[in-house]
């Protein structure tokens, strides 16, 4: 039976600015609970407002691991001001820019989960050049378009463990959803295709795949 989160962290995930459902997270805490066995960090790109990190934290918590969750936290491209996911609440009204870390500290805070996670602030890129250690969980949540998701994806995914597993958010195969989730498919069919990954799991627009061999 999947692990499920107890009511008080299912209950700020849900108290949590963000954009995940319920069920969608409910699929992802039963990957990290999983991922968490084999005793390795689990990584998440695309913090926001650290709606989802809840549910990671929790799961590292309860292996003795660490949450990681990397983010620039100026803001996706569909997040920015005109775009139908910008929340103004998320503006820095001294620069007028996206800034969520504030929102994204008083999360983890609210969720007594603080201790449990390591932000990285920065750009994906730049910080998976500088990351050199293996991971139990990646999971892609970050920029939209196929330079960002695509990036995170040849980034992270190589370090990541063997039997570990690879996380996709926004996964819409249909080409109408070409700006809110067509780059996440492409990635998804790339994992795939590669020869490394097996999917386990669908839910949603969440899908997970376990490694299986080094991607060829």
């Amino acid at each position: 039976m999947p692990a499920i989160p107890q009511p008080e962290i299912l209950a700020a995930f849900e108290a949590a600015k963000g954009f995940m459902p319920a069920d969608e997270g409910l699929a992802l805490y039963a990957a990290a609970t999983e991922a968490a066995r084999l005793g390795l960090p689990l990584l998440e790109v695309g913090t926001y407002c650290g709606r989802s990190t809840i549910l990671l934290a929790d799961a590292a918590r309860a292996a003795g691991v660490t949450a990681l969750t990397v983010d620039h936290h100026r803001g996706s491209e569909e997040q920015q001001p005109g775009w139908d996911y910008h929340d103004p609440e998320t503006v820095d009204p001294e620069l007028g820019l996206m800034d969520t870390l504030p929102t994204f500290r008083r999360t983890l805070h609210r969720a007594g989960l603080e201790e449990h996670v390591v932000a990285l602030v920065g750009r994906s890129p730049q910080i998976a050049a500088v990351w050199n250690g293996p991971l139990g969980l990646v999971f892609v949540d970050g920029g939209h378009t196929d330079e960002h998701a695509g990036a995170d994806y040849e980034g992270w995914s190589p370090h990541l463990a063997e039997g570990g597993l690879l996380a996709i958010h926004d996964v819409f195969p249909e080409p109408a959803d070409e700006f809110t989730g067509q780059a996440p498919y492409r990635v998804y069919l790339r994992a795939l295709a590669s020869g490394a990954f097996d999917e386990i799991a669908a839910t949603g627009s969440l899908r997970v795949l376990r490694r299986t061999a080094p991607a060829r």
